[in-house]
């Protein structure tokens, strides 16, 4: 796997997405990563309207977005890892300043695209990407997220839980 330093040329050659995130079962919502470079990402998924997620319409609901930009943003700094011959370390979702939804759902069947763009990276371990979820060319949500990667995970969780 190459992921290459700019963005006009992209490897879409990439691992499955169960060896790129820890996400499982019905919790798995990206289907694959289609292109990857050291600032950006795109991954797409796949509504299913047999999910746990979905309305009397099949369809899901568009504040899951959220979730789609942060496994993306878990993808990218995994592929990231997997370049420089390591492994991601797990991190958090801070949360966000502005989710910006462009429709109430996102349709049955619909096959979403997730481009993320790191705009921070801290050596503490705090970042910052700016996401968009498109179908067919069109937005549908956008929002900068805000991801922190402790450098002692059981530790910082531990702390959190205790606090």
């Amino acid at each position: 796997m190459t992921i290459n330093n700019t963005t006009d040329t992209t490897d879409t050659t990439f691992p499955a997405i169960e060896a790129i995130i820890p996400h499982r079962g019905t919790m798995l919502l990206l289907d694959a990563v289609t292109a990857c470079d050291d600032e950006t990402l795109t991954a797409h998924a796949t509504v299913r309207p047999d999910a746990w997620y979905a309305n009397e319409h099949g369809a899901m609901p568009v504040w899951i977005g959220i979730e789609l930009m942060a496994q993306s943003v878990a993808a990218h700094v995994s592929l990231i890892a997997i370049r420089a011959g390591g492994r991601a370390r797990p991190g958090v979702l801070l949360g966000t300043r502005s989710y910006q939804a462009h429709a109430s759902a996102f349709a049955s069947g619909a096959r979403l695209a997730i481009r993320v763009r790191e705009v921070l990276r801290s050596e503490e371990g705090h970042g910052a990407y700016e996401c968009t979820i498109e179908h067919d060319g069109e937005r549908y949500a956008d929002a900068v997220i805000k991801v922190f990667q402790p450098h002692d995970f059981q530790t910082f969780i531990e702390g959190s839980v205790s606090a």
